[in-house]
């Protein structure tokens, strides 16, 4: 993961500098340009070698050590990232949103990680008494630390794993159960590891001959018994078939949400499930007060909804929204134009079996279109920001098709920048990329003695490449970053979401006309420019900018 103010390419000029700089061939002196963000404006120079070689080639060692040196110094100036600022891919001017939508589950509502335990158990009853699955099973524990969001499940093959936004499967990220598939086997299995358009599920996450992503948090559990189930079948020498393996503990879950026994048990213990005070009630009041129009669109149930809402915000939550839909059935609220919304009353009941016509204040809506919402609230187009956790099933077609704003809910974020923060990962980063550049200078040293040096920072780069990837996660290490690349879940990020942030709570920061801008990063191709230093104060303190 790198955070908005990591400049890299300024540190990868750094180290070009050692093999551009002029001077005699004997003694190659190296010629340093400090960027701003590291430190004063100056030059300086170091010695490449401490003593003459009449075949020209500099001393490797003496520029790795001297670039080490300078690298380890340039991370303590990489400034912080504030972990509750808001992140943005496509400029949003909240001046000119008018309305504003929300997801329930996991943006307006924050869970606790009791829920993925109790979803866990709930699926595992299922299987022993549905499916006739060992009821030593029941015996298996949920483990929080191993599976992170973004995974993909390989159907056909039984495995859990990490790909980038090139198809490209990250070495050292495949498993079957908990036990690692080795690079070698890895190749071998997927002739090569590019994984084909032919076999990823759609932008649902859905319909893919081999591949389905587990996309949102509720799929963190589900993970968990695929490994996990898997592991004991191994254990056991009990033949399984990986394609049914999936189809059964999918559909368990599944059971668990639709027949209510997650929001049964949530409801009945809103103190356990449901996260602390998030600040939802304090920024919906802040667009009620600025006159701003609210809706609310759901899969979830009123009966869930009002309990969970009545939790947080308060008896009077529903004032705050002009329009309240639940059991919305997400994504294809999005896409189907004939479902029509329907009044229902206070318990969940149907009350009316006339067709809506207009959307009435205090009533409760059930089902629905979005073509008809738009009809009768005349809302549309970009003056529409939507809130949602799902980057697939609430955000991609109200961004492509509709023309929302769309803001992201991503809760691992907030942990994913403290990590970035840590002095650990700032030194292990910058040593790597700077490590990374002197192995593709000192290619054009071909004499053995410069191939064997190459070789030994290969190897070091490989081990500091492991050690960044598990100071997030161990296994499949950091939700939005591969080891040069960003995920194929920080793609999809990218593409639907013009915002994102960890929770709602961190708009709280920013004023109601407050204009967002992209971080312009550079292609490979064009010249190095950083804002870094202001983008900064955006991020630690958007106040600051105001005066106050």
């Amino acid at each position: 993961f790198l955070s908005p103010t990591t400049n890299t390419t300024n540190m990868a000029n750094i180290a070009r500098t050692w093999y551009r700089c002029p001077g005699p061939r004997t003694v190659r002196p190296v010629c340093v340009k400090r960027h701003p963000d590291f430190g004063e404006s100056r030059q300086y120079c170091l010695t490449a070698i401490n003593r003459t070689q009449d075949d020209g080639v500099p001393d490797l060692w003496k520029v790795y050590s001297d670039a080490k040196g300078s690298a380890l110094a340039a991370s303590k100036k990489i400034p912080s990232v504030n972990a509750q600022a808001v992140f943005c891919n496509n400029e949003t001017n909240l001046a000119k949103i008018d309305i504003y939508g929300f997801d329930y589950d996991y943006t307006l509502a924050t869970y606790t990680d009791e829920l993925h335990l109790l979803i866990y158990d709930l699926a595992k009853d299922v299987l022993i008494r549905r499916k006739k699955y060992p009821p030593e099973i029941r015996h298996l524990k949920y483990s929080p630390k191993f599976a992170v969001r973004g995974l993909h499940y390989d159907v056909q093959n039984g495995f859990l794993l990490k790909l980038d936004a090139f198809h490209h499967i990250q070495l050292g990220t495949v498993y079957r159960g908990r036990h690692p598939i080795d690079a070698d086997q890895t190749r071998d299995i997927y002739r090569g590891i590019h994984v084909p358009l032919s076999q990823m599920s759609t932008k649902y996450g859905i319909g893919g001959r081999t591949m389905v992503q587990m996309m949102d948090q509720f799929t963190l559990p589900e993970m968990g018994l695929l490994t996990d189930i898997a592991d004991y079948l191994i254990a056991k020498q009990i033949p399984y078939d990986s394609e049914y393996l999936f189809q059964d503990v999918s559909s368990a879950v599944g059971e668990c949400h639709n027949s209510g026994m997650v929001h049964k048990a949530i409801m009945n213990d809103l103190d356990r499930y449901v996260a602390g005070p998030n600040g939802t009630p304090e920024y919906l009041q802040r667009l009620n007060a600025a006159g701003k129009k609210l809706f609310l669109i759901t899969n979830s149930s009123y009966a869930f909804v009002n309990k969970g809402m009545r939790h947080i915000v308060g008896a009077d939550w529903e004032d705050l929204f002009d329009v309240v839909a639940t059991d919305a059935r997400k994504p294809t609220f999005f896409t189907n134009t004939n479902k029509p919304f329907r009044v229902i009353n206070r318990r969940g009941e149907n009350q009316t079996f006339g067709r809506v016509k207009s959307f009435d204040p205090g009533m409760i809506y059930q089902q629905g279109n979005l073509n008809l919402f738009i009809k009768l609230t005349g809302w549309s187009g970009m003056k529409v920001l939507y809130f949602g956790d799902h980057v697939y099933s609430d955000l991609a077609d109200p961004a492509l098709i509709h023309g929302w704003k769309t803001a992201a809910i991503i809760p691992e974020l907030e942990d994913e920048i403290n990590i970035g923060n840590s002095v650990e990962y700032r030194e292990s980063l910058t040593w790597l990329f700077t490590l990374q550049t002197l192995i593709e200078e000192a290619q054009v040293h071909v004499d053995p003695e410069s191939m064997l040096i190459r070789a030994a920072w290969l190897d070091e780069r490989n081990r500091l490449r492991n050690h960044t990837k598990a100071l997030f996660n161990p296994y499949f290490g950091s939700i939005f970053r591969t080891h040069d690349n960003p995920t194929y879940f920080s793609r999809r990020l990218s593409q639907f979401a013009n915002i994102y942030m960890s929770s709602l709570c961190n708009l709280l920061q920013y004023p109601p006309t407050y204009k967002f801008y992209p971080n312009r990063t550079p292609l490979p191709h064009e010249i190095p420019m950083s804002n870094a230093k202001l983008r900064a104060l955006f991020h630690n303190s958007p106040s600051q900018l105001l005066g106050k």
